[in-house]
């Protein structure tokens, strides 16, 4: 196994290695006027057309990755999860150890850094490219305009070249199930940036290629040419309209529209389908075939999320903390497995239509078989909805659907000697999942355990409460949780102490609410991803291979014989056959595979059922961090667990942590993990300290859902 995934991994490097090359010779002298002539020869044939050369330089290799790459990390997982029961592997730091922090850049790592330097000098290579072929070589200048005039187009449109480059690679990090961001180590809300990052620079390059032609067609006396929609060149209105609408997209995606007007930058940013469309329409068939791969990969991905929403989820029960917070938890078939940290997207119907919200998973796939559970801070519009709605006496169901879970293929942070996990306020939330898993962890004698340092800064009492999220569900003895090394330092940073409150005040409590079972609810099901690796692969492969055949067949009996008989045939046809033809094949190969696998889960689900009948509810806890302060307070017996955590539970009032004493007194330890969650600004003061160089044996990943 170790051999086939070695092998694999050469040849996945060797073809990216080669794809890559291809990118920085495009804009070459030599591949213009020397290998395109001769490459046309080969692959623009009358089964393909002028974009056979694209397709099969430029696409057809992605393709072949995204492919090879489901097997790879199908038999990673097995070894990673072969290894995890044998042996512990030391974790370096390497690509992920910080480099800089600042604004607007936020915390930047070496990978983050590497990335972007190769990215950058790759546009800056292009354009240098571009622009020597247009001053120095050949410079057209058909509309007998004056040379500084030709010279200040050609400008304009190969700045637009460039911007076509950032196209690229723009879907790769939103294709949350993707099978090309692990190679790299990275998950699609790691290098969600990254998608950030590319969608600034190609929109300023558009814009800048817009406003450039502008000028000129009024220079020239041409501004008729806005409107212009050419049958064998280049529809200029097309490109007009999709500037407008990235614009919109571009305006309505700055943080302030994100964090104070979100549903104004979530309603916008769903035109993008509109934006694809016209921004194709512009730049024709043989140049969707350079980006088409991280296009025809996001929407294998969206349709089969969409797929995956058209169920509803079996909501089983809601616990509501006096911390205004809220933990949703769902019924999920046992062969549904997740890593710790990853996230569910929730979308409740009689809140919002539209409106999907990521939130972290609390639960351990592995501790808790037949559950996932999410944490929900009532902090906005909608989560107030929620909260509302749910806590209503009223409601004993609630349609909800879900997508995912998405998150990392492994967890390599458990291999740390020790982990200091940094939390603020809901930030706690995903550090659950992550006692959770080593709670299950423990329960294998030959596992070595890391020690566990819990940081957590809330701004009033009641908000200790979700420390009692970390309590796994019942079945779980206290020897287990006993043998954790877990220590929590808790800071209560705007109570000076303790509230003098009644124990038989039930606003202090965890309260528990239960829903009925709904026939038409179902239990969460895998959608094709990290537990269907094979079968996603099945589906890029068939829908990507019935897209060359039905290309192949409409390009030969219906678009080459308009071209030999002297006509050309249109332009923005050709880019619509493509469009259409690419939608077809996601829509049957990815149809096709989900119902099937929908099948296989639920005669799993019904096998399960036979054995059990009624839903499994596991014992809540009924206390809350009070109880834990209170001398005179009695416990029920399924509290007992609260012993271990109670003693490693240190709570400090009216102060914040120390950051900087704190993780530097894990010196000592030779390797030593740290999370952090929550503000950004918490965020941005632990990576300091860990870029610092101070301390050698620090190794940082930072969670954020706030981009």
């Amino acid at each position: 196994m170790g051999n086939m995934r070695n092998l694999l991994k050469m040849i996945l490097a060797f073809v990216f290695v080669g794809w890559i090359f291809i990118w920085i010779m495009i804009s070459t002298k030599v591949y213009k006027y020397d290998w395109t002539p001769k490459l046309a020869k080969y692959f623009n044939t009358t089964y393909f057309g002028p974009q056979g050369t694209n397709l099969v330089l430029l696409t057809i290799p992605m393709m072949f990755i995204a492919v090879v790459s489901c097997v790879y990390l199908h038999i990673q997982k097995k070894q990673t999860d072969i290894q995890r029961s044998e042996s512990k592997c030391k974790v370096k730091g390497g690509m992920g150890r910080v480099m800089m922090v600042m604004n607007p850049l936020g915390i930047v790592t070496s990978t983050d850094l590497t990335f972007s330097i190769l990215f950058v000098s790759l546009l800056t290579w292009a354009l240098a490219n571009y622009l020597y072929i247009s001053y120095n070589v050949q410079l057209y200048n058909h509309d007998n305009a004056k040379i500084w005039q030709a010279k200040f187009r050609a400008f304009g449109l190969r700045v637009g070249y460039v911007g076509h480059f950032c196209w690229a690679f723009l879907f790769f990090p939103v294709t949350r199930a993707s099978t090309i961001l692990p190679l790299v180590g990275l998950t699609s809300e790691s290098s969600i940036k990254y998608h950030i990052w590319l969608g600034h620079i190609s929109n300023c390059l558009f814009l800048l290629h817009t406003v450039v032609f502008l000028i000129y067609w009024g220079m020239t006396n041409q501004l008729i040419e806005i409107f212009a929609w050419s049958k064998t060149y280049v529809p200029n209105l097309a490109g007009i309209i999709a500037m407008v609408i990235g614009i919109a997209i571009w305006v309505t995606s700055t943080a302030y529209f994100r964090r104070k007007k979100f549903e104004i930058f979530f309603y916008t940013h769903q035109l993008y389908g509109l934006y694809i469309i016209f921004y194709v329409f512009h730049v024709g068939d043989s140049w969707l075939c350079m980006i088409l791969p991280n296009i025809f990969l996001f929407f294998i991905d969206r349709y089969l999320r969409f797929l995956q929403s058209m169920k509803r989820s079996r909501l089983v029960s809601a616990r509501l903390l006096p911390s205004d917070n809220i933990e949703l938890t769902f019924s999920k078939v046992p062969g549904l497995h997740y890593n710790p940290t990853s996230i569910l997207f929730v979308h409740v119907p009689s809140i919002s239509k539209l409106q999907w919200h990521p939130f972290s998973i609390t639960s351990s796939s592995n501790l808790e078989e037949d559950k996932v559970s999410v944490v929900i801070r009532r902090q906005g519009t909608w989560t107030q909805k929620l909260y509302d709605h749910i806590s209503s006496s009223s409601i004993d169901s609630v349609e909800v659907s879900t997508e995912g879970p998405y998150g990392p293929t492994s967890f390599d942070f458990l291999n740390h000697d020790s982990l200091i996990l940094v939390s603020g306020g809901s930030g706690i939330a995903p550090f659950i999942s992550v006692i959770r898993e080593i709670i299950f962890q423990s329960q294998n004698p030959n596992t070595k355990l890391p020690d566990l340092l819990l940081v957590c800064s809330f701004k009033h009492y009641q908000d200790l409460s979700l420390l009692d999220l970390i309590f796994p569900p019942s079945g779980i003895s206290v020897s287990d949780i006993s043998k954790l090394k877990l220590r929590i330092e808790a800071y209560v940073t705007r109570d000076n102490e303790q509230p003098q409150t009644s124990t038989s005040d039930d606003g202090n409590h965890v309260k528990t609410k239960w829903f009925k079972p709904n026939n038409k609810d179902s239990p969460i099901s895998p959608v094709l991803g990290p537990n269907n690796l094979l079968w996603l692969g099945v589906v890029i492969l068939t829908s990507f291979a019935m897209f060359l055949l039905l290309i192949a067949i409409v390009t030969r009996y219906y678009m080459y014989p308009v071209d030999r008989e002297g006509s050309v045939y249109n332009f923005t046809y050709r880019s619509l056959w493509d469009m259409f033809l690419g939608c077809l094949c996601i829509f049957i190969a990815s149809s096709a595979v989900f119902l099937y696998r929908k099948k296989q889960n639920n005669e799993g689900v019904h096998d399960s059922n036979k054995k059990k009948r009624s839903v499994i509810d596991f014992q809540t806890p009924t206390s809350s961090p009070s109880s834990w302060l209170g001398d005179n307070t009695e416990r029920e017996l399924e509290s007992v667990p609260y012993q271990s955590i109670v003693q490693a539970t240190n709570v400090h009032f009216g102060s914040k942590p120390n950051l900087k004493k704190i993780m530097f007194e894990a010196e000592g330890s030779e390797d030593v993990g740290v999370m952090v969650c929550g503000p950004r600004k918490l965020r941005h003061e632990v990576a300091k300290i860990c870029g610092s160089g101070l301390a050698k044996n620090l190794h940082f990943e930072a969670i954020s859902f706030n981009w």
